[in-house]
C-alpha cells in the first residue's frame, strides 16, 4: 500500500509538472527588444485600445532607480533593468506577471567610476535577453552577466569588454543558437563579440573596417543599434547598421558578407527585414548645403561584397538622430521620424501613402497587433492608430511619467515601462 501510495504520488506531481510546462509553453513571450522575433510585432489578441492610470490597470510597479531598457517576459516572468547613478548601482529587476509582484531585484554591478552620458539616456538603456532558465542582462562598459532565471545567481559575467560610448550605453543584446551578440561600439572602439552563452567567452570578435573609421571624427564613431537576423536563400545573415556602415555578417562565425557604406555620425535605429528586403536609418550626413540629414534604406540583402550601388532599392531623406525603430505590417513601414512624423510607407518602392505629425517626442520604437499600431512618447502618451490606408487615430492614452522605454506585449496586456513604473494594461 505504501509502494503505491508513493507512485501514484509521483504520477500526480509528474502531471502538475507537465501542466505547469505545457502552460508556459503554450503562453507568449518577448524575449528581446521588441519582441521574441525582434519585429515590433505581436500576433496574440485582446489588447486594450483605451487607458489611463486609473483604468485597465492590472498592476504598476515603482522602479527604483532611472533606466530605459524595455522589459521581455518568459512565461510569468518580466525582466528589465535599471541603475541609480547616486549609489553607483546596476540593477537587474524580475517581476511576477500575473501579481505585480518583484520576484527579484539585485545589484549586479557596482562600477568604481560612471562616465559621462547624454542628458536623454540612462545607465540601464540596453535591454536583457532572456530563455528558459537563463537571463542576460547589459549595461554596456558596466558589465554583461547571465545570470539563473530561478535563483537570480550570477551564472557568468564579463566587465572586461570596453568602449567609450560617450553618451552612455544603447545596444541591446541578441540570442542567437549557442551565442549571445554583444555590441561595443565608442569613440574608440568599434567591435561586436559572439559570446558562448553557457560560459560568457569569446566565440568570435569583429571589428568594423578601420579603412572607413579611421577618416571619421571620433566622436562620430560610436552607435548604439541593436542587430537583426535575416534568412536568405537559407543563408542567415545578421544585419548591423553601424555609424559608417551597414554590414551584413555570419552570426556563427563574425565573417562580413556585405556592406552598405554611408554616415558620418552615430546609429541608434535598428534593422528591419519584411518583403524579402531589409530596411535601415543611415547616421547622418552632411549635404552640400551643409545641412545635415539621414537616410531610410531599403536594400536588398541578396549579395556580397560592397553592394553600395547595386542593392539599395529605394532611400528617403530623414532627419537626424533616429532613435525610433520602423515596424513592418503587410508589405508597409510604420516608422515616426525624430522631428515626430508618422509615415506609413510602401516597402517594396518607398511610396508615402500618408504621413501625420504628431505632438511630442517619440523615441520608443512602434507596435503592432491586431489591426492597430501603438506608438507611444516621452511624455507619458500612448497614442494608437489603425493600421490601414488612412491616419484614423483611435484613442490618446496618458500614463505618470514619461515613456522612453519600447512597450511589450503578451497575452492581451501591455506592459508600459514610465520613468516611475512598470505598469500591466489589460482588458480587465
Amino acid at each position: 500500500m505504501k509502494r503505491s501510495g508513493r507512485r501514484i504520488c509521483f504520477l500526480v506531481l509528474l502531471w502538475t509538472f507537465h501542466l505547469l510546462a505545457s502552460a508556459q509553453e503554450h503562453r507568449s513571450s518577448w524575449t528581446h527588444f521588441r519582441g521574441s522575433e525582434l519585429n515590433g510585432i505581436s500576433f496574440d489578441s485582446g489588447f486594450p485600445v483605451t487607458w489611463n492610470d486609473s483604468t485597465h490597470i492590472s498592476w504598476k510597479v515603482p522602479i527604483e532607480g532611472k533606466g530605459w531598457s524595455s522589459p521581455v517576459v518568459l512565461g510569468n516572468q518580466v525582466w528589465l533593468t535599471t541603475a541609480s547613478r547616486e549609489k553607483k548601482e546596476m540593477r537587474a529587476v524580475c517581476i511576477d506577471l500575473e501579481r505585480g509582484k518583484y520576484l527579484l531585484n539585485r545589484v549586479v554591478f557596482t562600477p568604481s567610476t560612471l562616465y559621462r552620458i547624454h542628458a536623454v539616456n540612462s545607465y540601464a538603456t540596453p535591454t536583457p535577453a532572456i530563455e528558459d532558465g537563463r537571463a542576460y542582462i547589459h549595461f554596456g562598459r558596466y558589465g554583461t552577466a547571465c545570470l539563473n532565471s530561478v535563483t537570480g545567481e550570477t551564472i557568468w559575467e564579463r566587465t572586461d569588454l570596453q568602449c567609450e560610448h560617450v553618451q552612455g550605453p544603447g545596444s541591446s543584446l541578441l540570442l542567437y543558437r549557442d551565442k549571445l551578440i554583444v555590441h561595443m561600439e565608442g569613440s574608440d572602439v568599434q567591435y561586436i563579440l559572439a559570446l558562448d552563452k553557457q560560459t560568457g567567452k569569446t566565440l568570435w570578435k569583429t571589428e568594423r573596417p578601420r579603412a572607413l573609421y579611421d577618416q571619421m571624427a571620433e566622436i562620430g564613431k560610436k552607435a548604439y543599434i541593436t542587430p537583426v537576423i535575416v534568412n536568405v536563400k537559407g543563408r542567415e545573415l545578421m544585419i548591423s547598421n553601424g555609424s559608417a556602415v551597414c554590414i551584413a555578417y555570419d552570426p556563427e562565425t563574425g565573417k562580413e558578407v556585405w556592406r552598405v557604406t554611408q554616415g558620418e555620425d552615430s546609429t541608434i535605429a535598428m534593422p528591419v527585414k519584411g518583403g524579402g528586403l531589409v530596411f535601415f536609418y543611415t547616421s547622418f550626413v552632411t549635404g552640400e548645403d551643409g545641412r545635415k540629414y539621414a537616410e531610410l534604406f531599403a536594400v536588398d540583402p541578396d549579395g556580397e561584397g560592397d553592394i553600395s550601388k547595386t542593392h539599395i532599392r529605394w532611400r528617403m531623406k530623414a532627419p537626424v538622430l533616429q532613435l525610433s525603430t520602423p515596424v513592418f505590417v503587410d508589405s508597409y513601414l510604420y516608422t515616426v521620424d525624430s522631428k515626430g512624423v508618422f509615415y506609413r510607407l510602401r516597402a517594396s518602392d518607398g511610396a508615402v501613402s500618408w504621413s501625420v505629425p504628431l505632438k511630442g517626442k517619440f523615441n520608443s520604437s512602434p507596435l503592432y497587433a491586431e489591426g492597430r499600431i501603438y506608438v507611444s512618447s516621452t511624455r507619458g502618451e500612448t497614442l494608437v492608430f489603425a493600421a490601414g490606408p488612412k491616419p484614423e487615430l483611435l484613442s490618446r492614452n496618458r500614463l505618470e511619467g514619461a515613456i522612453w522605454a519600447t512597450p511589450a506585449m503578451v497575452d492581451g496586456a501591455l506592459l508600459i515601462r514610465t520613468s516611475n513604473y512598470l505598469y500591466k494594461i489589460e482588458n480587465k
